[in-house]
């Protein structure tokens, strides 16, 4: 069975009345060097009898850490369906207005033998950085599918 993610798409508006997105470099030293198409929304897998949305929230607030989370918890969300990446994983996507200080990211972390084959685990964080940026750089450093969910949120908004 493919495996299913949940997730939410933060956007604010700009004193222009422009939008930005924020969007999420995955921590690790396998997207270390990868940019454009390794970003992704706040997002992470389900738990067994978790809902996708409940998921959605647990994710940015583990992703975005305690702190930086703190106001978020509850969000209106919005509604932008699911899309299928290429390697097969479902992701359930919602929007919300929202705003966060990237330089107040704490992601949780995750271990993994590092270096390859050394029997030795490391920890490094879900996410390294987060950034806003304008849906138009959002489709570009977005992973591909996941650029389809910039365009459905400016079509609710519009």
């Amino acid at each position: 069975m493919a495996r299913e993610s949940a997730g939410i798409l933060l956007y604010r508006r700009t004193p222009g009345e422009g939008i930005e997105l924020l969007v999420a470099h995955p921590g690790g030293p396998l997207w270390a060097r990868r940019d454009e198409r390794a970003w992704s929304i706040l997002k992470g897998e389900l738990e067994p009898g978790e809902t996708p949305e409940a998921a959605a929230r647990r994710e940015l607030v583990e992703e975005l850490g305690a702190d930086a989370a703190a106001g978020l918890g509850q969000l209106e969300l919005q509604p932008l369906g699911s899309i299928r990446q290429r390697a097969g994983k479902l992701v359930h996507a919602w929007a919300a207005a929202g705003d966060v200080d990237p330089t107040a990211v704490r992601s949780a972390t995750f271990e993994m033998a590092w270096p390859p084959r050394s029997g030795r685990l490391a920890a490094f964080p879900e996410i390294d950085r987060v950034a806003w940026v304008s849906p138009e750089r959002a489709r570009e450093l977005l992973n591909p599918a996941q650029a389809e969910l910039v365009d459905r949120l400016l079509a609710r908004l519009e």
